[in-house]
């Protein structure tokens, strides 16, 4: 069986739990195909970088699948079909990651490197820099 990683994205209208019966109708899927979900990881409400079907906001929800090509397919059958489901997509990798994925990893502030501290910006501290004419 090969193995997968599928991201969808779901309308912002529709609910959480929705967007977990919908998790869980691909997953019956896929089992039906003799296939089988390893991870599911909801990453929550975000926003779009520009709009789809006047959806400016949208439920992202990562699958690890290891599954038949068949079964996959008939899971984005079903998916183009589904309203409420904006975008996905799925890519066939080598290995699938353990843990949570790097949209779940919480990040802290000191741990970024080069990012400004305390708001500054280089420069002077505090003063005003002259302005040339």
């Amino acid at each position: 069986m090969a193995l997968y990683e599928h991201i969808f994205l779901a309308r912002q209208d529709v609910s959480q739990q929705q967007v977990e019966e919908l998790t869980t109708a691909l997953t019956d899927i896929l089992a039906q195909g003799g296939g089988k979900v390893t991870k599911n990881e909801y990453w929550g409400l975000k926003g779009l970088s520009y709009r789809i079907r006047k959806n400016r906001k949208a439920h992202y929800t990562l699958l690890n699948i290891e599954a038949a090509p068949a079964a996959v397919a008939e899971m984005e059958r079903q998916m183009r079909i589904n309203e409420d489901i904006l975008r996905f997509m799925t890519v066939r990798v080598d290995e699938l990651e353990e843990g949570p994925s790097a949209m779940m990893q919480k990040r802290d502030r000191d741990d970024r490197d080069g990012a400004p501290r305390g708001g500054d910006r280089g420069g002077f501290s505090g003063e005003r820099r002259p302005r040339r004419f």
